[in-house]
């Protein structure tokens, strides 16, 4: 038996010391990190965005990891025609700088066990979706803390648009995950 424990003071310390961010759009900027993979559900992403974008908002889709996957999300980003605006980044040694620039993340796994991204994502008060998964309600509290989704496209969308519409609800995720003692809430014990 392991503890997982997320130490938010390091975290956001080690994101000072990154990069983050080089290519100046001044947008939305949404995040995903985790290994392109099917479990992991960045292809339910690329037609998000794709709709986001014919319907005017201004955002860009940032993706960290690497993967078997690779190929065919990029053969899906040129298919919706968004290869300027859905970036697969590849793998990041500190993703925290880019977590700490973004306007929202999103985990779209289709499984997942803690998901140990969304515990480091919650440091930096972002807005955060997440779908529907075995471990997360250890990290968030529906339209409280985030918001928790079935995971398919649609509710992707629908979640992700009434944040970048709803400047309350946004603020009211922001001043939560502000308020929630962090520390407290992302241990868990792993049995391995």
């Amino acid at each position: 038996m392991f503890t997982n424990v997320t130490n938010p003071e390091k975290i956001v310390a080690l994101a000072k010391e990154g990069n983050g961010y080089r290519d100046n759009f001044n947008g939305v900027r949404i995040l995903t990190v985790g290994r392109l993979s099917k479990e992991k559900g960045q292809d339910l992403l690329i037609p998000v965005l794709a709709q986001l974008k014919s319907e005017g908002f201004h955002i860009r889709w940032y993706c960290i990891g690497e993967g078997s996957a690779r190929k065919e999300y990029e053969e899906m980003i040129k298919e919706y025609g968004i290869e300027d605006d859905f970036l697969l980044l590849g793998s990041e040694s500190n993703p925290y700088t880019f977590m700490q620039q973004s306007d929202l993340y999103v985990q779209p796994s289709r499984h997942e066990g803690y998901c140990l991204t969304l515990a480091e994502a919650k440091c930096f008060h972002i807005p955060i979706v997440s779908t529907k998964f075995a471990g997360v309600s250890e990290h968030i509290t529906d339209r409280e803390t985030g918001l928790i989704v079935k995971a398919n496209s649609n509710s992707i969308y629908n979640a992700v648009k009434d944040i970048l519409k709803d400047s309350r609800l946004k603020n009211e995720l922001i001043y939560n995950l502000k308020m929630k003692n962090v520390s407290g809430s992302n241990s868990q014990n792993l049995d391995i």
